[in-house]
């Protein structure tokens, strides 16, 4: 039987903000204040880097205007920025079978179905790899990186819709994978991609996989859940 789940599209988030409202989300969803809840949403600039990060990995040239971010995240390093959509995807796998490798491979089939959707057939997984590829040659249109405490997830996914995928091999070493070709929905398609155009597909792709009947909120309703503090900051200053 599908289950309800709340939809919130936010615009473009910096990374530290959209990190405390997913365990403001995780915190609500584990005490079923609210269900599961699928965040939608872009960041600013920013390598993040999972827990089996190498140092090795980051090759960063001088002046680089990017920041870096140590997260508790699964995986290595991996870069996000504008043109690409990340879903944070707040689920209790109570309701979805406590198996996080299964849980891994259902995001992957989201993400192939949310490509299928958007008319880039082809999408498939590697044996052995996390995200999703498309081959000859392979070359990855997708990452997922996932944590999971006490059965309520957190992180997610990044498709690349339309960016300049220059920095998963010029800055960083993506995903610990020396010598990946990175691609984007916009380049495989051959047309301009927008982020806006792939959301609804990804909450198809997502609602698909997990078997969810997914409500939209407006971010108006999430002030209780979202601290924003660059917003209190700015605050802060005009009031003084």
């Amino acid at each position: 039987m599908s289950q309800g789940a709340y939809l919130l599209n936010a615009g473009t988030v910096p990374y530290g903000e959209a990190w405390d409202l997913q365990r403001s989300l995780a915190a609500a969803v584990s005490q079923r204040a609210i269900p599961d809840t699928i965040v939608l949403l872009e960041h600013p600039p920013v390598v993040t880097l999972g827990r089996r990060t190498d140092g090795e990995e980051l090759h960063l040239p001088d002046g680089t205007d990017v920041e870096v971010v140590e997260t508790d995240r699964g995986g290595k390093s991996t870069f996000h920025g504008p043109g690409q959509l990340v879903a944070y995807p707040i689920l209790d796998l109570h309701r979805h079978g406590k198996d996080v490798k299964g849980y891994v491979r259902r995001l992957e089939h989201a993400l192939v179905r949310t490509l299928s959707l958007a008319g880039l057939e082809g999408a498939a997984t590697i044996e052995g790899l996390t995200g999703v590829w498309l081959e000859a040659p392979p070359r990855k249109i997708a990452s997922i990186g996932v944590h999971v405490a006490r059965w309520i997830t957190t992180h997610g996914y990044a498709l690349n819709v339309d960016l300049d995928p220059a920095p998963f091999t010029e800055w960083i070493t993506a995903c610990g994978l020396e010598d990946a070709a990175f691609t984007t929905v916009a380049r495989e398609l051959g047309r301009p991609v927008t982020v806006d155009e792939m959301r609804p597909l990804a909450a198809q792709g997502l609602a698909e996989a997990f078997d969810l009947t997914l409500e939209e909120l407006p971010a108006s309703d999430w002030d209780g859940f979202w601290p924003q503090p660059v917003h209190a900051k700015l605050a802060a200053k005009a009031a003084g």
